[in-house]
Parts: structure tokens; sequence; C-alpha cells
């Protein structure tokens, strides 16, 4: 049976309010599913997921150091996550405070691992997006995006 992963770390609470919400949507779809702060997550772990969710608050309009810590040990698997599905998202104070290039930020390290990466033609496109505590919008964004990688582990 597939398996995802949804790492994340909040210092607020938002966005592991969004994780949650992203595990809800995968659960949905009745895939086997673990939720874990950054913090106690060691990237050889990694290894043991068909699909990876990575979900960081914004900090100067990138990820947080110990997200960023996370893909950094992940070099030493290099290749190893070759076809995995990779999806993120972000929370952030400001509409303009780099919330996009959080995500796209995430989703370079995973393209450089080879994962397999789905965009959104609808809401947010590289990956839900919450400004502040999640909003209904984000709420949905963040279910939908758990069942498109389910869809997509699926179809793998």
């Amino acid at each position: 049976m597939a398996k995802i992963l949804i790492v994340y770390y909040s210092r607020s609470g938002n966005t592991k309010k969004m994780a949650s919400l992203v595990e809800a949507g995968v659960k949905a779809e009745g895939i086997d599913v673990t939720l874990k702060d950054v913090s106690k997550t060691k990237a050889k772990e990694l290894l043991d997921y068909d699909g990876i969710i990575i979900g960081s608050p914004t900090y100067y309009g990138t990820m947080a150091a110990e997200i960023k810590k996370l893909l950094g040990d992940s070099v030493t698997f290099h290749g190893q996550l070759e076809g995995k599905v990779g999806a993120a998202f972000s929370s952030a104070a400001n509409i303009g405070g780099g919330n996009e290039t959080t995500i796209t930020d995430i989703l370079k390290a995973m393209l450089i691992h080879g994962m397999i990466i789905q965009g959104n033609s609808k809401g947010d496109h590289y990956g839900p997006v919450s400004i502040g505590s999640p909003d209904k919008r984000v709420e949905g964004q963040c279910k939908t995006l758990g069942q498109r990688v389910v869809a997509l582990v699926k179809r793998l």
C-alpha cells in the first residue's frame, strides 16, 4: 500500500494546522499517512514513502532553517528519491511575503532529487498558501493537495 509523509515546521501553529488539513485530504482517499514535525524527522525516513509533502512558514522569502536542514541532509540520498511524488505548502504573515518563493524553493529541491511534482490549474498553482491562520479557502486547498498527491501516487 502506498504511504505519504507530511513533514512540517511551525512556530505559530499556522503551518501545523495546514499540515493537519493536508493529512485529512490524504486520509479521505484511504492511504496510509504519517504527519511529523521536522524536528522528529530524519532524512533517511524520506526513502520509506511514495509521496512527500513538506510545509514551512515563510521566513525572509524562503523556507524555515529547520526545513532547509532536512533537505540539506537529504543530499546523502541523492537519486534515491527519484520517481517519488512531492508537494509543498506554506504560511506567511503577508500576501507579498515570499510565500510562493518558499514553496518553489522546496519544490526545486524535490525536482533536483528527481521527484515528480504536479501543479494545480485551479487555486494555488504551486501549493497552498495561508496568510495568517488558515481560512475556508486554505482549508479546501490543503485538503485538495492531499487528495491530488494520493491520486498521482496511485497513477504511478
